[in-house]
């Protein structure tokens, strides 16, 4: 919306072109998104405590953990007005890829709200069957990976169906039409993969904080066409507003963190995790950097991969591998006080980050 109402301005005076650059946006996203969640946040907190819509805690979890019953939950939807806003309010409106982020966002984060709206009902810590959850995950993701397919089209021209793979400059395949299953793939595990890490308080946002920073990076890459040809990297004209985007993300991510940390006021919910983790997989594949999500959000990965195995190793051979999956609680019963386990997990979040913005130039 500011970049119609003010960019057009610079005929007149000079320093409003500075709306042009998407930079500038990013970063006012940023800032503007920080700004929405910081405000509204308590407001939330006191809104939620006031309908008595707090969270459920699992028996089997650590003792400890029991403390936290009735702490508001559905937090998420703070975090997707931070996000949604500022993105219309500082983007190009009629950029494809950035209705493609938001309307991701905002289905994934419509399945979060409704497993967190039954466990309050039924008070208990179970909402959506896992089936019925996993089905309405594939066909959000089915019908975003058939959109991308349709924008690939010769007709249309603004997409492509191919992969990119770190490490590799010339390796290429195009999937054709079994580009939608990869689309499936990489946002229904994406979006598990946060939800499974959402235990700790903190954990979550801090931890996709990080990758978001990273992936913000990525996208200015990405749709920069001078960049994106020095790092030998897919050059997706338009993809650059979707900076906008992450950016607002960045933002809401460090507002929510503020309430979020230990000890917190208030959980993001599935809402929030799956919003987020759904958004994080969109962004990932319109940037045509679906493998290399796997190594910048690696700590998701080894959460996820810790809730396969113990789950494999219990039906096949009757024995668990951690003290409890996912593996956050493995160390929290094994001594770690929390908050440790939440910045060593974040440090190591940090590392794949870096690992993945390494493989940028290492092609």
């Amino acid at each position: 919306m500011f970049y119609y109402l003010l960019f057009r301005l610079h005929e007149h005076f000079g320093a409003f072109r500075v709306f042009q650059y998407i930079t500038f946006r990013a970063a006012m996203a940023t800032l503007t998104a920080l700004l929405v969640a910081l405000l509204l946040g308590p407001g939330m907190i006191r809104r939620l405590q006031h309908f008595q819509i707090g969270q459920e805690i699992r028996e089997e979890g650590p003792k400890s953990h029991q403390a936290k019953r009735g702490t508001p939950t559905m937090g998420g939807l703070l975090i997707i007005m931070a996000v949604v806003l500022p993105t219309l309010l500082w983007t190009d409106l009629t950029n494809i890829y950035m209705w493609t982020a938001v309307i991701a966002t905002l289905l994934f984060g419509a399945i979060g709200f409704t497993d967190d709206y039954l466990k309050l009902i039924r008070k208990h810590n179970l909402g959506l069957r896992a089936g019925s959850k996993f089905a309405l995950q594939v066909l959000v993701a089915l019908g975003l990976g058939i959109f991308l397919y349709w924008l690939a089209e010769p007709e249309q021209g603004l997409f492509t169906t191919t992969l990119s793979f770190p490490f590799f400059k010339t390796f290429s395949p195009d999937l054709g039409w079994f580009y939608p299953g990869i689309v499936v793939l990489v946002l229904v595990g994406s979006a598990n993969a946060v939800n499974l890490t959402d235990g700790l308080d903190g954990l979550a946002i801090g931890s996709l904080l990080v990758v978001w920073v990273a992936f913000t990076l990525i996208t200015y890459a990405a749709g920069h066409a001078i960049v994106a040809d020095y790092l030998a990297i897919p050059n997706v004209k338009g993809v650059g507003e979707l900076t906008i985007f992450c950016g607002a993300v960045v933002g809401a991510s460090l507002g929510f963190l503020w309430f979020n940390c230990h000890p917190a006021e208030i959980f993001m919910g599935d809402v929030g995790s799956m919003a987020l983790g759904g958004a994080l997989g969109t962004v990932a594949v319109l940037t045509k950097q679906e493998f290399l999500l796997v190594l910048a959000g690696g700590l998701f990965v080894v959460e996820a991969l810790s809730v396969i195995l113990q789950v494999g190793s219990f039906r096949l051979r009757g024995k668990r591998i951690f003290r409890m999956a996912p593996i956050h609680h493995h160390f929290e019963l094994g001594g770690w006080s929390e908050t440790k386990v939440v910045i060593r997990f974040w440090i190591i979040a940090i590392i794949f980050a870096l690992l993945a913005l390494a493989t940028l130039k290492l092609r």
